[in-house]
């Protein structure tokens, strides 16, 4: 039987979501968004995201592994440009991959972000937008930033859809909402 957690409820486009608070540093909970599976959602956000980006200059999206992928495939199906999932692990068929180390606030372990050799021609002198489904301390989204840059990309947005934590930080990115961290 699974326990009952708190939850912190949520509207995008009129699904209704109730994200569970998971404590992830004593003191310290926040709500989980999962899209993984979550087909209403994630097609409700990508619909929304699109909108908010439509009149903006890009050729590709970025994402990085593994959450946001759903949301950077919706969305590219919405606007017709492809995308890049950049991979948490490197595979050999990956060639000459570029890399870049982030902190994940959810697992709380240094990661390493990999930028495929045959990708890095689909983003080198192209307009990108990151993509993901929440930005929380920025760590992963510095990872991306840092990729974009070594592979001779031109970053000209970033959207999720939630920032979290302390909003002034994130007034450049697009998103559909804003989510609290909770501190007991």
């Amino acid at each position: 039987m699974m326990a009952s957690r708190p939850t912190y409820p949520i509207d995008i486009a009129g699904v209704h979501r109730e994200l569970s608070l998971f404590e992830i540093k004593p003191g310290l909970r926040i709500a989980i968004l999962n899209i993984l599976g979550d087909t209403e959602l994630v097609q409700a956000a990508a619909k929304e995201l699109a909108k908010k980006i439509s009149d903006m200059d890009f050729d590709v999206f970025v994402t990085a592994e593994t959450k946001s992928i759903p949301l950077a495939h919706a969305i590219s199906v919405e606007m017709g440009k492809p995308y890049v999932v950049l991979r948490k692990s490197y595979k050999p068929y990956m060639g000459d991959a570029f890399n870049a180390e982030t902190l994940s606030i959810t697992t709380g372990e240094p990661q390493t972000l990999f930028l495929d050799e045959k990708d890095r021609a689909l983003v080198q002198n192209q307009k990108v937008m990151i993509v993901d489904d929440v930005i929380s301390t920025g760590s992963t989204l510095q990872g991306m930033r840092l990729l974009m840059e070594k592979a001779g990309a031109i970053l000209v947005g970033e959207a999720a859809i939630f920032t979290e934590g302390e909003r002034a930080k994130w007034r450049d990115i697009i998103c559909l909402g804003h989510l609290p961290v909770f501190v007991d």
